[in-house]
């Protein structure tokens, strides 16, 4: 879904930020994550790939998702070879979220694609994308906001807060998260 679509509703007369059939289409998709997908076996990655894509996503055949994940809109979601999205992941995609060939999202990261509008008086959502590099590394509990882009093999340490983007093989850490040194290409 683009920022336009998101806009549709009247957000000055306090209307929903999404229509509903993209809600409905959200709601099915809960649905159908929490019965068949979300609390799956590890091995069963072919399975919630099929899943995803059955729902919009464009998930690589060599890619893995693991169970506990949460995933707002799937249609948002690209994934590229070999790239992980960790158990507790929570993908909220409100705009595209892509993840590179080889990029890992560790357990419990959050990936915010959207924020709120403070000078608004309803706080109307604004949908922003997320991209994740080839070869980076969002470590455990890191929180990547809207609009970040991690760049290729960049590294955002365990719990770190990236509200600007990173620039490729860059390791950063903290909150909000700072340049710790470069990374060895390879």
């Amino acid at each position: 879904m683009s920022v336009l679509d998101a806009k549709e509703s009247n957000p000055r007369e306090g209307g929903p930020s999404f229509p509903l059939k993209h809600r409905l289409f959200r709601a099915a998709w809960n649905l159908t994550w929490a019965t068949l997908g979300r609390w799956t076996p590890v091995p069963l990655y072919g399975w919630r790939r099929f899943l995803l894509n059955s729902f919009g996503a464009r998930i690589s055949s060599k890619a893995r998702v693991y169970p506990g994940t949460t995933i707002w809109y799937p249609p948002n979601l690209t994934m590229g070879d070999h790239s992980v999205i960790g158990p507790g992941v929570i993908v909220y995609d409100m705009d595209r979220i892509e993840i590179g060939d080889y990029a890992i999202i560790s357990q419990r990261a959050h990936l915010c694609g959207g924020t709120h509008d403070p000078d608004d008086a309803n706080f109307q959502l604004i949908p922003k994308p997320i991209t994740i590099g080839a070869k980076a590394w969002v470590a455990a509990e890191a929180f990547v906001g809207p609009g970040v882009t991690i760049g290729e093999g960049a590294v955002l340490g365990a719990r770190g807060v990236a509200v600007k983007s990173i620039a490729p093989w860059e390791i950063h850490g903290g909150n909000p998260a700072k340049l710790i040194r470069e990374r060895k290409r390879f």
